[in-house]
Order: structure tokens, then sequence, then C-alpha cells
């Protein structure tokens, strides 16, 4: 499981790679450089809004926040190139302000997701301040248990047990359970994860990026790219 403390520490790490300042970070954010000291040190828990925020302007992926790439992953069955097979007590856990849970699922190591069990507790949802978020990637979603309100732009969505959609991640959005009872689901996020060093930007590129907006200019621009020579 990962704790708070550890996730800030490598948020810490990464914002000191890239020279970024607390104010600097804030500042980009919209938020306060006390919120985000605060989300270093482990004394308050992210948002999930704040946590993307973070993770896209400083470009770290899932893996980077659960410290999988430096050390030691979770404990599979059986792992190849083609297959690994994780147990649920093993799962990599991010736990969220707002009651918000997530728990990594068995991936490659070259895969092109971030595979996601989410859990929003009773009123939990994406954005303590109930302000819509977005982020670079593509978002499955499918719901186990309970009800999830999606509210996407101007529309809102509810999804029932069973119900699954997709949609840009770039477009203003909120995920909230406004039932009595723990919501879960599963998630697939696609795209971020060229962003965070994989086939994507290098360090050198990465202290160019000083925006959430020029990261998601990044992103359209590696898409752009890709689709050229594809």
């Amino acid at each position: 499981m990962s704790t708070a403390g550890s996730v800030g520490s490598r948020l810490r790490r990464e914002r000191l790679v890239l020279g970024m300042s607390l104010r600097k970070v804030a500042q980009e954010l919209g938020v306060s450089a006390s919120l985000i000291s605060q989300v270093e040190t482990g004394k308050t828990q992210p948002s999930v809004a704040t946590l993307y925020a973070l993770a896209s302007l400083l470009s770290i992926s899932v893996d980077d926040l659960l410290g999988l790439k430096s050390e030691q992953g979770p404990s599979v069955v059986q792992q190849s190139p083609s297959l690994a097979l994780q147990h649920s007590a093993d799962n990599p856990v991010i736990e969220m302000e707002n009651g918000v849970r997530w728990e990594r699922l068995a991936m490659g190591p070259d895969g092109p997701a971030d595979a996601l069990l989410v859990t929003y507790q009773p009123e939990g949802s994406s954005s303590l301040e109930r302000k819509l978020m977005r982020h670079v990637g593509v978002e499955y979603a499918y719901v186990l248990s309970c009800e999830i309100t999606l509210q996407l732009e101007f529309d809102t969505y509810l999804l029932g047990v069973g119900d699954s959609i997709y949609f840009d991640s770039s477009r203003p959005h909120m995920f909230a359970n406004h039932g009595a009872v723990p919501a879960v689901g599963v998630w697939f996020v696609v795209g971020r994860r060229e962003l965070n060093g994989q086939g994507g930007i290098d360090i050198e590129r990465r202290v160019a990026v000083r925006s959430a907006v020029e990261v998601l200019q990044r992103l359209d621009s590696l898409e752009s790219d890709t689709g050229q020579h594809g």
C-alpha cells in the first residue's frame, strides 16, 4: 500500500528535479503553496483533481506515484513479458481526499493504459471543491457496484451497475457518489503513459513544461506526430 507521505515525497522529488518552487507549482495549478507543501509532506491527502494536476504538470505516471519504477513492484503470482498475475491483497493503493481510493491493477511494464480499481465512498467525489477537472488521456470506466455520477461539461450521466462509458479526459469532468454505500468501478486511462517517460518526454523536454496547458499542448503534439508516422 502506498501512503500519503510516500506519494507526497515522490511528487516533491520530481518537482525538485524540474527545478520548480512550491510557489511556481501552486501558481500553475491555481492552489495555495501551503496545500502543495502539505501534500508533499503527507499532512493532507490530495483530491483526484489535485493529484492529476500535479502528475500532469510534473509528468509523473501512476506507477511513478506508487514507487513501482524505483522500488519493488507488487507481488505477482506469475509474470512474463506477456503475462502478469497479481493478487488483490497486493494491489498498490493511493488513498485520496474526500473518500476516493485507487488500486493499481496488474499491467504490463509497457502497457498503454493505467488500470485502476476505483472506490468512491458516500458523498465522495474527484474534487472536494466540486470543480470540474481535465487531464490528458481517454478514460474508460465500468461500474461494479452502486451508482456513480459523471458530470461531463454541461451534461450529467448516472452510471449504474454494469454501465460503462468512455470520454476524452481533456473535457472538464467530475465523478461523484451521491449514494449511501461505496461505489466501485474499473477504470482504464489511456494516453497518459506516453507523456510520462514511456516513449514520450525525456527529462530535458520535461523541464520545458511549465503549465498544465502546455502539458495538454505537448500531448496533442505527440499524438499528431504519432498520427503522421502511423
